[in-house]
């Protein structure tokens, strides 16, 4: 019996060890190349050696020293605020619906919920044409907020944050009551503060979301710079001009706020996971 556990341990060890070298086989290649000459990556391609004479930091030297330098963290600074702005919202709408349907009853309730169901099984595409004509109508074309509001109130997270509302403990909402509490007061004095996992879940997960969206924001932005970072990374890929090394070490510069926002949200990542998924 120990040896089978052993074996068992030793095969689920080594499949995790495969998965994650999957995993971090792009990075480690981008990482690779952004501290490569621009002119060996041009004439052998991405080159997965690790040679320590050849290491050179003229990729990042061009990054803040030129004027497409400039511009990219012009775009970077429009991706922070989209995405701060963006996660904030989406959270605070999106738990306060989540909330509404895991802890009252109301006439309607399972039909609401069926339909947020539907909309998050929907691919985003089939919705970009009605949305567009919606931006366009009220005015928000080539705007911060036309990129932030369609999406504020994500059916996802509305569906995370009800399933772990459901398992919150009623008796509290109960003596608030008792004590005068108002309904908003329950939940931001009471409630929020037990569902901190699940809003930290959500964060990293709705904080990538936004990082790395492309569709959406290419179709509301015109301007070159209001571009995020996705947009302006693919802008730099031109038959025209050669733009590998700012490309390079700029895409390695985008992972650094997802670390930063993992690390700071990863306490609460797995507890808000597997409390959203086995409640309710």
């Amino acid at each position: 019996m120990k040896n089978k556990n052993r074996i068992s341990s030793l095969f689920i060890f080594t499949y995790f060890i495969i998965v994650c070298g999957i995993a971090l086989f792009p990075f480690f290649a981008i990482i690779m190349a952004g501290f490569k000459p621009t002119a060996d990556l041009m004439r052998y391609g991405v080159d997965l050696s690790i040679k320590l004479d050849q290491f050179t930091l003229d990729n990042f030297k061009t990054l803040f020293s030129t004027r497409t330098g400039e511009v990219y963290f012009h775009w970077y600074k429009n991706s922070l605020i989209i995405s701060f702005f963006y996660t904030c919202f989406s959270l605070l709408f999106s738990s306060l619906v989540g909330y509404g349907f895991g802890v009252y009853d109301f006439k309607g309730k399972n039909s609401l919920f069926v339909l947020v169901l539907i909309v998050m099984m929907l691919p985003v595409e089939i919705l970009i044409l009605p949305l567009y004509k919606m931006i366009i109508s009220v005015g928000l074309i080539d705007t911060f907020t036309g990129v932030i509001a369609p999406f504020a109130v994500a059916p996802i997270a509305i569906f995370f944050f009800r399933q772990f509302a459901a398992g919150l403990p009623r008796e509290l909402m109960d003596a608030g009551r008792i004590d005068g509490c108002s309904e908003y007061g329950l939940y931001f004095r009471i409630m929020m503060p037990l569902m901190l996992p699940a809003f930290g879940a959500m964060a990293i997960l709705q904080g990538m979301r936004s990082w790395n969206d492309l569709l959406w924001p290419l179709i509301v932005l015109r301007t070159d710079l209001n571009f995020t970072l996705p947009i302006g990374l693919t802008a730099l890929i031109s038959p025209y001009e050669d733009n590998l090394d700012v490309l390079i070490s700029g895409s390695i510069m985008t992972i650094v706020p997802m670390i930063l926002l993992f690390l700071f949200f990863q306490r609460y990542f797995v507890a808000g996971l597997t409390a959203g998924g086995i409640k309710g």
